[in-house]
């Protein structure tokens, strides 16, 4: 989710209880996930303006052996009326009977749910309906989370209120069986002037005096059913895919967004299209971008939830509305195995965060979407703090973002480059094939890789997703020597000593050569050993040699080999903000009091100077924050570190040699402090004080590059400047 976004469902229930099976020792999980199917036909109404529902759901039961109970959940604000059984008639003649059920109710104050125990008729068949009654309030309004990027999703399980109405699988506002997959046919009924989206497809519309009421259907098994409703403008088109497949493509905004529907249809049907040939056909008969109230980026089946702010954004990036597309076959499609690793997040994030800029041959963005990655995991995992990527099942922090999405996305690029392109893809469009509507695990992966690429990938598998850490390379020693030969064809041998860590990978690794007249990248494959010593004959004088300039390998590398960005800065453990600024109202002050929030009791907390007779602290990263009054004195202490790249000025600043002017102009920089190796210095400056209100609330989402330059609070450039790279000079070895 970059919050993104997470798929609803099989997160939410991971560690609830299934069903009670009578057995001497209680409680016991079903052999398969398919041992009950489940249907709910749901009737619900709404009324946003006190919080509340009423609803009625007929629960068509389909199991496999008899039992004498089942443990539903439910939200612990809702209260049970009643729970009946119904037996089929036996001829058409007959209606159909009712049993009153009798229920026990374990309530969880810690999460907020309730397990009810639903006994059922010592006889009954293998397909049985119980009809609930129940009502109550779904009351938990958005909270903002307390964290330095602010595009995580705000926090709730659910709410029914006149801002708008969010139910999801986590909402529990509907009798579920944990780990269940279900079918659904919805009712729902709100204030006339409101509008529904809910998952599947909608069936009929009606209205009465006051009220609408729309059905909606999902007919292919489904972790979750999520409706939403406000008071929409909706918009929508009917598409036809390359493949000959139609799909109605929607936006329901909120009125103040309603002119941007058609930029999200258009790039809705640019995704589809390119993904429809990467991983078959689109699961559902529909595809909408709806407007949330509150901050969300959040895929469903058959749409997504965007909050106001990101539409307001042109959200419509591939890391954006892009991952949530691809969403629609990783995760809402092929289920993530409940209660195993989230692979889901991983695989969505290399196929839209990433692979979108290869497939429209963006090599630069690509190249730096493969820095984040790398740059993530080496900023945020510490490596006393690591674990596999077999362990991650949702996101909580940054650590787990670099883990769970951008370790296991370079998971998959590794895969790629070790099955080979044609059997990576393949791979890819039978695995979502075979696992339609059913869930699946990182064994499942396995099982599907190594079956059309037609290798024995368990070493990969055990290597790059049981295990915790990454290797660490270096290249220990370079040297060269002319070949004797034919006089008209020069020819050199190189000999490279690789070395790693304690714990040595197998992988394939790039070398840059750099030579007297030509450049060359060659392909080296380390064994799992410290040291591997590498031969390559080369047509010129090589010069020295760089290890993985394209960052093609996952590995972890030294802080001073990273890019100088401001999230080097917030991940520093020894850290000091730095007061330039002269304004005790400036917008400035908001990112001393976000970072003073953020410090945990936990952790060393950040240190605040004063720019009056301050000196920089010898060890640590510095943040200055300043404005006009003070850009003399801030350039004198950033210059040692920041050389010739930046430079401040009154009415602006100089940043790689460009000039910036005027008051709508500000800049975040981040350089690598001089004679401290790991740690940066960065300044954040504005010409006005508007210019700078404008960015200091979404400072640390611009954490990624060297310098942002950002006009009129929107961003006019931004760009990275190098590390130290992993280089050696080539020794010549004496011919003589």
């Amino acid at each position: 989710m970059s919050i993104r976004k997470q798929t609803l469902g099989s997160y939410f229930f991971a560690l609830l209880l299934i069903f009670l099976v009578p057995l001497q020792d209680g409680w016991a999980l079903p052999e398969s996930d398919d041992g009950i199917l489940v249907h709910h036909d749901l009737s619900v109404v709404l009324t946003p303006a006190s919080h509340e529902m009423t609803a009625e759901d007929r629960i068509t039961l389909e199991i496999d052996e008899p039992v004498q109970s089942l443990t539903f959940t439910l939200a612990g604000t809702l209260e049970i009326k009643s729970i009946a059984v119904e037996t089929p008639s036996i001829t058409m003649r007959q209606e159909r009977s009712n049993q009153r059920a009798s229920f026990t109710i374990m309530q969880s104050p810690d999460t907020g749910t309730q397990r009810v125990v639903v006994m059922l008729p010592e006889e009954h068949g293998r397909k049985l309906t119980l009809a609930w009654v129940y009502r109550g309030l779904i009351d938990d309004p958005p909270r903002e989370p307390r964290h330095l990027r602010f595009v995580t999703p705000s926090e709730t399980a659910g709410h029914i209120g006149t801002e708008g109405v969010y139910l999801s699988g986590e909402s529990q506002w509907y009798p579920d069986l944990p780990n269940s997959f279900s079918t659904f046919r919805v009712t729902a009924a709100i204030p006339e002037e409101w509008t529904m989206v809910g998952s599947g497809r909608k069936v009929t519309q009606t209205s009465n005096p006051g009220m609408v009421s729309s059905t909606w259907a999902v007919e292919q098994r489904s972790e979750a059913f999520t409706l939403v409703a406000n008071k929409f403008v909706a918009k929508s088109r009917e598409w036809k895919a390359s493949t000959g497949q139609q799909i109605e493509l929607q936006t329901y905004f909120l009125p103040d967004n309603a002119a941007l529907a058609d930029e999200y249809l258009e790039a809705t049907a640019e995704y589809l299209e390119a993904y429809i040939r990467i991983l078959g056909e689109y699961p559902f008969e529909r595809f909408a971008v709806v407007e949330n109230f509150f901050a969300s980026g959040l895929g469903m089946p058959s749409f997504t939830l965007l909050g106001s702010g990101s539409i307001r954004r042109h959200y419509v990036q591939p890391y954006a509305l892009g991952h949530e597309i691809v969403h629609s076959w990783i995760g809402n499609s092929v289920f993530n195995r409940d209660g195993h690793a989230n692979w889901v997040e991983g695989l969505t994030t290399y196929l839209a965060n990433y692979y979108w800029h290869e497939l429209v041959q963006d090599d630069r963005q690509a190249l730096e979407q493969r820095r984040m990655m790398l740059q993530g995991f080496n900023l945020y995992v510490k490596p006393e703090e690591d674990y596999p990527v077999s362990q991650f099942l949702r996101k909580h922090d940054e650590k787990d973002n670099a883990i769970g999405y951008q370790k296991s996305a370079f998971v998959f690029h590794l895969l790629r480059q070790a099955v080979g392109e044609e059997a990576f893809w393949r791979s890819l469009k039978t695995f979502v094939s075979q696992h339609r509507n059913w869930p699946a695990d990182w064994g499942s992966i396995e099982r599907v890789f190594s079956q059309e690429s037609g290798r024995n990938l368990r070493w990969f598998f055990a290597q790059w997703v049981e295990q915790a850490g990454a290797p660490v390379l270096s290249i220990g020693a370079a040297s060269a020597k002319r070949m004797d030969g034919n006089e008209d064809r020069e020819a050199w041998q190189l000999t490279l000593r690789i070395e790693q860590n304690e714990t040595p990978y197998r992988m394939t690794v790039p070398i840059h050569i750099e030579m007297e007249d030509t450049t060359e990248v060659r392909s080296v494959d380390l064994n799992p050993s410290r040291v591997t010593i590498v031969e390559l004959l080369v047509p010129n004088k090589p010069l020295w040699v760089e290890l993985d300039p394209g960052m093609m390998t996952f590995r972890r590398m030294a802080r001073h080999q990273l890019p100088p960005v401001l999230n080097s800065y917030v991940t520093d453990p020894q850290k000091t903000v730095m007061r330039a600024f002269s304004d005790p109202g400036s917008p400035l002050e908001q990112v001393v009091s976000r970072l003073a929030d953020h410090d945990r009791p936990d952790s060393q907390r950040t240190k605040v100077l004063a720019l009056e007779g301050a000196t920089l602290p010898q060890d640590g990263s510095i943040l200055i924050l300043t404005d006009t009054a003070n850009i003399h004195a801030v350039h004198a202490l950033v210059q040692e570190s920041c050389g010739d790249r930046a430079a401040l000025r009154e009415n602006g600043f100089r940043i790689d040699g460009q000039i910036y002017e005027g008051p709508t102009m500000a800049a975040l920089f981040s350089c690598h402090r001089e004679n401290v190796p790991g740690s940066v210095i960065t300044v954040m400056y504005g010409v006005t004080s508007d210019s700078v209100a404008k960015v200091a609330r979404l400072l640390f989402y611009y954490g990624w590059h060297s310098y942002v330059i950002f006009q009129d609070g929107a961003v006019k450039k931004r760009e990275i400047w190098p590390g130290q790279e992993a280089t050696m000079e080539v020794r010549i070895d004496d011919m003589s």
